[in-house]
């Protein structure tokens, strides 16, 4: 394995009735001037953001609020909570939602101390050196932004959608309550579990030697979703169910999993690009491109596609090629995703061939990409036309 620093500063306080417990004794070490960020309004119909709202008041916090932030968030969302931290001297920022209010916050927080667009920041032109310490009260197991420095921020405009990180954007504490989960409906919850699993493979996949046990782990996360998800989907008010995704969703994507190696993450780098165009959610698309990628990769990668058919998915391998191997295992994930209602097939969202040289080419923006195995645009587009029926 490589040699690496392990640092995650997020303070993790995770169970049922800790934002009543812990919300405002962990806040107000960084302030009373609250910006609370929140999505389409869901957290007002389970009760949550009025929870919320009346711990902060009651304790004498100010206010402001940003509704409204998108599933794919975008730049001009961000742009209006920059504007925002600056007009009422926000002190600390308050996301209460998923993964895209948090990715937003993020950018908001960054954003709120640099004199230019935020957007610079997003494509890395101008480099992060401050941002507002920001919390989060998590509603959906599927990102883990609430334990990471990652985000994802869209630029409609442009069409434009890119992943970025800075350690000044970790989440100072993180509530995870799976009460506040149990409302979500059925189609996001399954774009939850796929999301966590796509983060575990793209972590799985590396070309890094002496890494078993980074290996075992992600193993060991997958067959606790695979196993937790059915039963999930069919009883989604079962709150020890949804206690098991949402941690399984955090340590997905909190660092422990990438410790000495380096992640592929070319798939999420395709699915950026389609949904750049095409403004699918994230998870469906991943839900699509990751079995091609590995269908794609399939001699490349044998070991590990073997691994996973074997040990995952309990293929029987006799008497058959490593490669006979590894498609079986392929054929089991696809089952499995659909059966939980997950798509398989750009065609499910109207998508067709009309654009796959754009797409390619945004994929390609910053070259050849993919840490397991660096891709070329002709490879983008053998998988996105893979992808289409």
């Amino acid at each position: 394995m490589d040699p690496f620093i392990f640092h995650n500063p997020t303070r993790l306080i995770f169970g049922e009735g800790q934002v009543e417990e812990q919300l405002v004794k962990q806040l107000k070490v960084y302030g009373t001037k609250v910006l609370l960020v929140y999505g389409g309004g869901s957290i007002k119909r389970n009760g949550l953001y009025d929870q919320v709202t009346s711990l902060l008041t009651d304790a004498g916090f100010s206010v402001t609020e940003l509704p409204g932030v998108e599933p794919n968030p975008r730049i001009t969302t961000v742009h209006k909570g920059v504007d925002i931290c600056k007009q009422e001297g926000i002190e600390v920022i308050l996301a209460v939602g998923g993964g895209s209010v948090i990715d937003c916050t993020k950018a908001i927080a960054a954003g709120a101390k640099y004199d230019g667009d935020a957007w610079d920041l997003v494509i890395k032109k101008s480099a992060i050196k401050d941002a507002l310490p920001f919390a989060t009260i998590l509603t959906l197991a599927a990102t883990g932004s609430e334990m990471n420095a990652g985000s994802v921020i869209t630029n409609w405009e442009t069409h434009e959608k890119y992943g970025w990180g800075s350690p000044l954007v970790f989440p100072k504490f993180s509530i995870l309550d799976p009460k506040n989960t149990v409302s979500v409906p059925k189609d996001h919850t399954v774009y939850g579990i796929v999301d966590m699993m796509s983060h575990v493979f793209e972590q799985y996949f590396h070309q890094q030697g002496n890494s078993y046990l980074q290996e075992y782990m992600c193993e060991a996360v997958l067959k606790t979703v695979i196993e937790a998800a059915p039963k999930l989907v069919a009883n989604l008010e079962d709150v020890k169910l949804r206690e098991t995704i949402l941690y399984s969703g955090t340590i997905a994507l909190n660092g422990m999993l990438q410790m000495g190696v380096r992640g592929d993450w070319a798939s999420h780098n395709i699915e950026h690009a389609v949904s750049a165009v095409y403004d699918i959610p994230h998870a469906g698309g991943l839900a699509i491109i990751i079995p091609e990628w590995m269908r794609y990769h399939k001699q490349l990668g044998e070991r590990k596609l073997v691994n996973l058919a074997i040990r995952i998915w309990n293929v029987d391998p006799s008497g058959k090629t490593n490669e006979e191997i590894a498609e079986e295992g392929i054929q089991q994930l696809e089952k499995f995703w659909s059966s939980l209602g997950a798509p398989s097939k750009l065609a499910d969202y109207n998508i067709d061939d009309s654009n796959i040289e754009v797409m390619a080419d945004k994929a390609m923006v910053n070259g050849p990409f993919g840490n397991f195995n660096k891709l070329q645009k002709d490879d983008v587009i053998s998988i996105l036309n893979a992808c289409l029926k």
